[in-house]
């Protein structure tokens, strides 16, 4: 099998007459690497790729929720936890939570992401009861509220799910991509709920134990395929569904940067991808100083890997410094594409 990952560009000046677009937006491409496992890699035009791959390439990505992905958009982290990894207890309480979440959409969040379980390395399980108490009542009043974003929620439990989206959400993010709880697929069959599928090796309480890979890039890309053929078997649609390679997540720094430096092959999934590499400690490890043992300290980082990203053409960016974040992005794309909306 042969992996087909686009060399993308952004300048608009320099596209040449038949490059393709990439997923319908920002970027483009007029060569691809052609990967091999075993280690061959060389260089091809468009036409060398398969006609169903490039189709999936480069085809336009529906929006996620009433979210148009034509521009990069940023998906705003609510931890409704006392235990996540950067900020968990500061939004435990539900006001405190809506309070931060107004927050985040008035200062550019698309997407709001609420969660009520850590899945930072070494977390256990919290019971979906536990788990519904933290979370269902945010929903429930951003939702009756009007907030002008779409609600994620943040769980790989059925009956988290369900109540969230009882309350309102219509996204499901779930990081264990369907293979914790047999109910999730069937749950989200039955809805026309958005689902995000992300790669995780392990699960929290153990992922970082010594993880790995024949093939980073290959294996989580071959993870993603197959669940993505799984859930769209079940009857979800490829258009509501976003990939998350999970970096992280069962991953070592070289992992991270390997699939870093690879994402734009998952556009080959022909799904909306999302990177989820906000405050994440190998931005401490290769940023040092303070950011090394300072979750807060590892904003700089967080912007570099996203702008990365995002000239990748990776569409959706959960963050948890959302003035920030959308200050670069305004930039990034004015200086890089001319874009001054």
């Amino acid at each position: 099998m042969s992996y087909y990952r686009p060399i993308v560009q952004t300048d608009p000046a320099a596209r040449p007459e038949g490059a393709q677009r990439l997923a319908g937006g920002w970027t483009w491409f007029d060569r691809l690497e052609r990967i091999e496992r075993g280690g061959d890699r060389s260089l091809v035009a468009p036409e060398a790729v398969p006609p169903a791959i490039l189709a999936r390439l480069t085809a336009p990505r529906a929006a996620i929720a009433g979210v148009t992905v034509d521009r990069p958009r940023l998906m705003g982290i609510v931890n409704v936890t006392p235990d996540s990894f950067s900020d968990g207890g500061r939004f435990l309480a539900p006001d405190a939570a809506v309070a931060q979440a107004r927050a985040l959409v008035e200062s550019g969040a698309a997407i709001l992401d609420v969660g009520g379980e850590s899945t930072r390395p070494g977390s256990g399980v919290v019971p979906a009861g536990e788990e519904i108490a933290r979370t269902a009542p945010v929903i429930r009043a951003l939702a009756a509220c009007g907030i002008a974003a779409p609600l994620s929620i943040d769980t790989r439990k059925a009956d988290v799910a369900r109540e969230a989206l009882t309350c309102g959400a219509g996204i499901v993010n779930d990081v264990a991509a369907l293979s914790y709880d047999p109910e999730m697929i069937s749950l989200l069959a039955g809805t026309g709920a958005a689902l995000c599928l992300m790669h995780a090796q392990g699960d929290p309480a153990t992922m970082q134990d010594a993880p790995c890979y024949d093939d980073v890039l290959l294996d989580v890309y071959d993870f993603l395929a197959e669940r993505v053929a799984r859930a769209e078997a079940a009857g979800i649609a490829r258009a509501r569904i976003v990939v998350d390679p999970g970096i992280g997540f069962g991953k070592t720094v070289a992992h991270n940067l390997a699939l870093l430096r690879g994402l734009a092959l998952f556009h080959g999934l022909g799904c909306v991808v999302l990177l989820g590499a906000s405050r994440k400690r190998f931005i401490g490890t290769l940023g040092g100083g303070a950011a090394d043992a300072d979750a807060d300290r590892r904003l700089p980082g967080t912007i570099a890997v996203t702008l990365a990203a995002i000239a990748q053409g990776v569409q959706l960016h959960r963050v948890h410094d959302i003035v920030e974040l959308a200050q670069a992005v305004r930039l990034w794309r004015a200086t890089t594409l001319g874009d001054e909306t």
